[in-house]
């Protein structure tokens, strides 16, 4: 896909929230995958090859914290960037994703504008 500002995994159990990061995300121009838990995103993390990872937290199988923590501890992805989006915003749970490394946390209901330029800074891209 050329002209593409990059690839971004979407990672969301809620059919509903991929769609809808999904379609704002490839109306700004970027290609996007998708995965429906985190053993989905670690399954599909390598051959995607995402600049940016948009992890919801509370998903069966795998949570959306183990996940980011098993991305940070792979020499293949521990540079790829990480979005928390939870409805838990406690700062219990922003010191939790700190320690684990990840880039951005957005509470849920998002902005999705606000998505939209929190992802493209950790593409290294500039503001729309």
């Amino acid at each position: 896909m050329s002209g593409s500002l990059g690839r971004v995994l979407v990672v969301d159990d809620d059919d509903v929230i991929r769609q809808l990061i999904t379609v704002n995300l490839e109306l700004e121009g970027f290609e996007v995958a998708t995965a429906v838990d985190g053993q989905d995103c670690l399954d599909k993390v390598k051959d995607v090859d995402p600049a940016v990872i948009t992890l919801d937290i509370m998903m069966p199988r795998l949570d959306g914290w183990e996940t980011a923590s098993r991305l940070r501890e792979d020499p293949a992805t521990a540079d790829v960037k990480v979005v928390l989006l939870s409805a838990r915003a406690q700062e219990a749970d922003l010191q939790r994703g700190s320690r684990i490394g990840v880039d951005a946390y957005l509470t849920k209901p998002f902005d999705p504008d606000e998505l939209i330029e929190t992802v493209r800074r950790l593409a290294g891209l500039p503001s729309a």
